[in-house]
């Protein structure tokens, strides 16, 4: 495989981008490899400035439900531009856009856009703040709800990747209103409620957890949530950025049966364009500026081009759709748990519906700890063996791969017989 160009294009980088990228975990570096710079992407696949094709499971990081560059989706933004690209002003479409999510979404009373998930984050822990007039939240080891200071406190994705859960520049006044707590362990979030008696005012949480890799909820766990922040009048924050319309088109408070009073959203609700929204009880959200006195603004908050990306995904939202996703994501754990049982690599593979992580690990993974227990330097050598056979995984032990409706059975089948080469030489060393 050729990367002359991609080498070439990453010094550049290097010399202009801090690390030669604009987020972390794009770098390569935790897999011991230099980036690869894409040219393009159609389908489930990818092709470098080198001209290697991949199939990518990396899909832009979740949004690309429908894969990349639809038709349906290249001409609705076709249109939507010759409109205008941003107005400054409000339009038809962010009223439709929130209707729709409002529809999927039921807790949703009220929704306000904005253009990423951290924006989206920070902006519900403020809201939160205001409506109970308490400064504290609780957060959970792994779990990652974007870059504002008072969340990168053991943090999950990119954070956890390169080893700096806790960004410096971070002051220790932030940190000190940031409490932590234990994901899948109700009683660690009782001792911390306990311990700071009416001080909280939001627990935030991926209800799917997808930041230290794939960790779904123990059976009771959200329920569990639900009851302790009522109990403690805090506000329960559930961060579905990942989640949200990739569980099921009402996200995993659908899928679990409970009903979380703020929810952060993003990714597939804007279908591959910058976006972020939190939204949740109409008492709560009409705190909001200028409904209320909480400020938050944004110069592209719901512009054109995003709502009419998000609004065509989520309309090619359909039954169907899921229930495919299901089936290949199960083919592909179950493919890469018999291969690595096959090699006698310890491998546990945690899956839910489009979502897939394999890890490294003989234990199996339910929290944090448990991910984190993984051999790191063994996913960097099996993301290499399979960058090499033209599979594109996320470049970190610690991220979740994303099925699209673009991936067919063959591509699943071909990603399974190059892991099984890739783990048959792993188990060889």
């Amino acid at each position: 495989m050729k990367t002359t160009r991609s080498s070439r294009l990453f010094t550049r980088a290097v010399g202009i981008l801090p690390g030669g990228v604009d987020s972390p975990v794009r770098a390569f570096k935790s897999v011991g490899a230099s980036p690869l710079f894409v040219k393009r992407a159609y389908g489930a696949r990818l092709e470098d400035v080198d001209g290697n094709v991949f199939i990518d499971y990396v899909m832009s990081w979740g949004p690309l439900i429908h894969g990349h560059a639809p038709k349906g989706l290249v001409k609705a933004l076709g249109d939507a531009t010759k409109r205008g690209t941003s107005y400054g002003a409000p339009s038809p479409l962010e009223v439709e856009m929130g209707e729709r999510v409002r529809e999927l979404m039921p807790s949703l009373e009220r929704v306000r856009f904005v253009s990423s998930g951290t924006e989206a984050a920070m902006s519900a822990v403020r809201v939160a703040r205001a409506a109970t007039g308490r400064d504290k939240i609780i957060k959970f080891e792994g779990c990652y709800h974007g870059h504002a200071d008072g969340f990168l406190v053991q943090a999950g994705s990119g954070a956890l990747t390169l080893g700096t859960p806790t960004s410096p520049g971070v002051t220790k006044a932030a940190a000190a209103d940031t409490l932590i707590a234990k994901y899948n362990d109700l009683a660690s979030v009782e001792r911390v409620f306990k311990a700071n008696r009416a001080k909280v005012a939001a627990l935030c949480v991926e209800p799917i957890a997808g930041n230290m890799g794939l960790v779904p909820p123990a059976d009771g766990f959200l329920q569990g949530l639900r009851d302790l922040c009522d109990r403690h009048g805090a506000l329960l924050v559930f961060d579905e950025v990942i989640s949200g319309f990739r569980a099921a088109p009402g996200g995993a408070q659908a899928v679990y049966g409970v009903t979380p009073d703020v929810t952060c959203l993003g990714k597939i609700i804007g279908g591959g364009l910058p976006v972020g929204a939190y939204g949740g009880k109409a008492e709560v959200m009409e705190l909001v500026s200028p409904a209320g006195p909480v400020y938050q603004a944004g110069t592209l908050s719901g512009n054109p081009l995003a709502m009419t990306a998000g609004l065509w995904c989520l309309n090619q939202l359909k039954p169907k759709l899921y229930r495919t996703l299901a089936d290949l994501g199960t083919r592909l754990a179950q493919g890469l748990a018999t291969a690595a049982r096959e090699a006698g690599i310890p491998l546990q593979v945690n899956a839910f519906g489009s979502l897939v992580t394999p890890f490294f690990t003989a234990r199996r993974v339910r929290d944090y700890a448990s991910a984190t227990s993984a051999d790191t330097d063994q996913y960097a050598r099996f993301f290499r063996g399979m960058l090499a056979r033209g599979i594109y995984l996320p470049p970190s032990q610690f991220e979740a791969w994303f099925l699209s409706a673009a991936h067919t059975r063959k591509d699943v089948d071909a990603t399974i017989t190059a892991a099984r080469a890739v783990l048959r030489e792993l188990g060889r060393e």
